[in-house]
């Protein structure tokens, strides 16, 4: 077990790619802090699954869009694990607004979506850099998007808003090297429900890729142990996990 007796927070750990995640480094032997905003009863039965099978977990309520809850989601996870080896900032706000419609981008859709994806993960690691320092061999992962490299997605201010975290990544990699590493992943599309997606744009989202294969969030969750347990030498980098689609065109 890759993550044996460490401790990880994932916030949107209660559905799609998130409780993958969570599932995943528990497997590995973490003990797991499931974050969730609305989410309640998915994020226990993530808890619940990850101790039905001998492992630890808890799961905490907070809108990391928020400061306070943010630093209180930090406070209450080491409080609970005694420890933080890895914060993977994974919770996201969307809807889907053809990117031609721009009066369908209201004062809401705007500030959830930059709430969520980029200032929460700017609140959650202030609250958590010093305490993944303590443990001198930390790090960070951001779940960011293939649309910060191909101007796809569900709305402009999504583009906006995964773009700035990926550029995030790279300027708090510099700011906490060497004692945390700073990674992201860029998903291509997975089918988890989290996206309100018309009939069309979804049966088009589905086509097969360059492998042939969908991508699964099990696919997502691999590559963040893969960063956080086994590449030592990797910082400031984006993997894209999309079967090879944005690459190749």
């Amino acid at each position: 077990m890759r993550f044996k007796d460490k401790a990880v927070v994932v916030t949107g750990g209660g559905t799609g790619i998130g409780r993958a995640m969570c599932l995943r480094f528990a497997r590995e032997g973490a003990a797991v802090v499931v974050n969730y905003s609305k989410s309640q009863t998915q994020a226990e039965e993530v808890v619940s699954q990850i101790e039905g099978a001998g492992g630890r977990a808890w799961a905490i309520q907070a809108d990391v869009s928020n400061d306070r809850q943010a630093r209180q989601l930090i406070a209450q996870s080491v409080e609970r694990m005694g420890r933080l080896d890895l914060l993977i900032n994974n919770a996201g706000w969307t809807r889907f607004i053809p990117h031609h419609e721009l009066e369908r981008l209201s004062e809401e859709v705007l500030e959830n979506t930059w709430g969520v994806i980029v200032k929460g993960p700017i609140y959650c690691i202030r609250a958590a850099v010093p305490h993944l320092k303590a443990t001198g061999d930390a790090s960070i992962i951001n779940t960011t998007s293939v649309a910060a490299y191909t101007a796809g997605g569900s709305s402009l201010i999504y583009v906006a808003a995964k773009t700035a975290l990926a550029g995030l990544t790279k300027a708090l990699a510099r700011a906490l090297a060497p004692e945390i590493r700073v990674n992201a992943i860029a998903p291509g599309f997975v089918d988890t429900g989290f996206v309100n997606w018309t009939p069309e744009v979804l049966e088009n989202l589905q086509q097969p890729t360059r492998l042939g294969r969908t991508i699964d969030r099990e696919d997502i969750a691999d590559a963040a142990v893969y960063l956080a347990a086994d590449a030592k030498s990797t910082t400031g980098q984006t993997i894209l996990v999309d079967a090879g689609d944005t690459a190749l065109g």
